[in-house]
């Protein structure tokens, strides 16, 4: 792992997307799924689970039975005719997922495997394989493999459901708000980086449709800089982190969007707490971080993990 590489896994994102948003517009990855499959079960750990807990929740809003487990559980789904079992792990190597994988490899199940690695040893066990397509992180972090793991799901969840997005254009719009940020950090990030510098760690979060934004970040922090986070969901916040705004210098990223961040943002007045916006202006944050296209929810999902991101890159580097 390397901080200066990190962040320049970072800085190329925008064009990492763009491509990604050719390939997409040339060709659907998505194709050969077979038609019969009836449930969705997505495997993997880490990043991987994160946002495939996202593509889950969205899919059972659009009536398809779909559910995001750990790879590392004992047990889950059988194996049947009509169930797809997509694996994700950016290096096709994660041993929890290989061995979870190998429940499913020889049918009667589909495996569709999403990778980085398209010659990696989970690639061998799949039926088809989705590639990634984010290039080498040569800094060692998913970064930009959580963010086309999540463009991806959508392009996936456009297939199964036949929503109406055109998913190539939505990446070109995430790409330009991730230009956006990176183009004028020196205006956010100092503030930012500062606001959050704590003696407690950094708190993450973010509404159920995007938990995976705050679940990237507070790894993130953990990973490079070494630092304590942690992720909660905005809504489960009320009942399961509010009592740390009491004792502790408490310093919070939080990505509005939940019909339960006035809840919150209620106890953090009260308490003292100190919180950063991401995405929207909320009533007594300490400062708000926005960027272009901010206002549409897809984008918000495969943008503001940047922001964690970069302040995780320059505590690293220092």
């Amino acid at each position: 792992m390397n901080s200066e590489l990190y962040l320049a896994d970072l800085e190329s994102k925008p064009d990492s997307l763009a491509a990604l948003a050719d390939a997409l517009t040339g060709e659907d990855p998505f194709e050969k799924l077979p038609e019969h499959a009836t449930r969705v079960l997505f495997l993997g750990m880490g990043s991987s689970r994160y946002a495939a807990g996202v593509a889950a929740l969205r899919l059972r809003a659009a009536g398809v039975d779909a559910y995001a487990d750990y790879a590392s559980a004992a047990t889950t789904y059988p194996a049947s005719k009509d169930t797809l079992v997509i694996p994700i792990s950016a290096t096709g190597g994660s041993r929890e997922t290989l061995d979870a994988t190998d429940r499913y490899a020889r049918g009667p199940a589909f495996v569709a495997a999403l990778t980085n690695a398209p010659a990696s040893p989970l690639a061998e066990r799949a039926d088809l394989v989705i590639p990634m397509q984010a290039g080498e992180e040569r800094g060692g972090v998913a970064c930009r493999t959580f963010q086309h793991t999540l463009a991806l799901l959508l392009a996936l969840e456009t297939r199964l459901t036949g929503a109406d997005r055109a998913v190539p254009a939505l990446i070109k719009k995430t790409a330009e708000a991730m230009a956006d940020l990176l183009d004028r950090r020196d205006e956010w990030l100092p503030l930012t980086m500062e606001l959050l510098d704590g003696p407690h760690g950094v708190y993450t979060i973010a509404p159920a449709e995007r938990l995976s934004s705050a679940e990237q970040s507070a790894l993130m922090f953990r990973e490079g800089p070494r630092r304590p986070a942690d992720a909660c969901e905005t809504g489960d916040w009320a009942h399961v982190d509010v009592y740390l705004t009491k004792t502790l210098d408490y310093r919070a990223l939080l990505f509005p969007g939940s019909r339960y961040d006035a809840q919150a943002m209620d106890w953090v007045r009260r308490r003292g707490s100190t919180v950063i916006t991401v995405g929207a202006e909320v009533p007594d944050a300490a400062a708000s971080v926005r960027y272009l296209h901010d206002d549409d929810p897809d984008v918000a999902l495969l943008t503001e993990t940047l922001v964690a991101e970069l302040v995780a890159a320059y505590w690293w580097a220092q």
